[in-house]
């Protein structure tokens, strides 16, 4: 998950191999919330196929044409980014009003995945890449995040901020008590990553019961720098604006980054705690939603 307001939004990277394109039903009755508005942009969640079809089509020319990730030939000829998790998740959607009020205003997105979900597909979509043990023992509702993307004119701090009251109410929504997913930045030079993964690594540190570790055959360690060689204030500066977000929130980052070579990216794991988050949406979301 990455987002920039002066560029691409993109996160995880696409699971390996071929997967069929296939167009994921409406999400679940029940899932969604009032549309949140500012302006002429709304936000909710996709609640019919078109709307999330329109999604893994923005995915596909922010992923693939934009940031130049390598597609399969399947995913080629769907112009689709798509995968088998796109079928159990809710597809948290930025809706450009101007343009009409369905699949057609569509140009932001966001993938949110809740435990019971990830249980139909046998486990979460980030355990490609990080052992997961520590989250799923957490005694609470957990949730994955991922697949962030913004059309290009719209990648404005206002859409940001649309974004997060949208994950601010879903959390509120469904007592979501820990957030994770698959964070990345763009690039695969670790020299030139050092001062942030060590930055992340020295002062975000998951603690032990809530640290994710890449997986062992793909782990890369994030230590790269002494602490006393960093600039710690450009280091912070040089992250992506939504992992920035992130680190506001009280996020942490688990053991080990992973090098994902076909969309050009290094990936950490982020774990928020929700009790944690002070942000006056959050806090908002607290004070009127209802039961869940």
């Amino acid at each position: 998950m990455r987002m920039s307001v002066d560029g691409p939004l993109q996160d995880d990277a696409a699971l390996p191999g071929p997967l069929a394109p296939a167009i994921p039903p409406p999400a679940p009755r029940g899932a969604g919330f009032e549309e949140l508005r500012a302006g002429n942009l709304g936000l909710r969640l996709a609640e019919t196929a078109a709307e999330i079809d329109a999604a893994q089509a923005l995915r596909y020319r922010v992923f693939y044409e934009e940031m130049g990730a390598h597609p399969d030939a399947a995913t080629r000829a769907s112009r689709r980014d798509c995968d088998v998790f796109d079928a159990v998740a809710d597809h948290l959607l930025v809706l450009d009003h101007d343009l009409g009020n369905g699949a057609e205003a569509v140009v932001g997105t966001y993938r949110l995945i809740r435990r019971q979900s990830a249980d139909k597909l046998g486990g979460f979509y980030s355990a490609a890449e990080y052992d997961l043990s520590p989250l799923l023992a957490y005694d609470g509702q957990i949730m994955e995040l991922g697949r962030s993307c913004v059309a290009g004119a719209y990648r404005t701090r206002g859409t940001l901020q649309l974004l997060w009251r949208g994950i601010a109410a879903f959390v509120f929504r469904h007592r979501i008590d820990l957030m994770f997913g698959c964070a990345s930045l763009h690039g695969t030079h670790l020299d030139s990553l050092a001062p942030q993964l060590s930055y992340l690594h020295a002062n975000h540190l998951a603690p032990p019961a809530l640290r994710p570790r890449a997986v062992a055959e793909r782990y890369i360690a994030m230590d790269r720098l002494p602490v006393q060689e960093l600039d710690m204030r450009a280091a912070l500066g040089a992250l992506p604006p939504l992992v920035k977000g992130y680190l506001r929130l009280g996020g942490f980052v688990g053991d080990g980054a992973v090098l994902d070579p076909q969309f050009n990216t290094t990936d950490v794991c982020i774990v928020v705690k929700t009790d944690l988050i002070t942000d006056k949406y959050f806090r908002h979301y607290e004070r009127t939603a209802g039961p869940g």
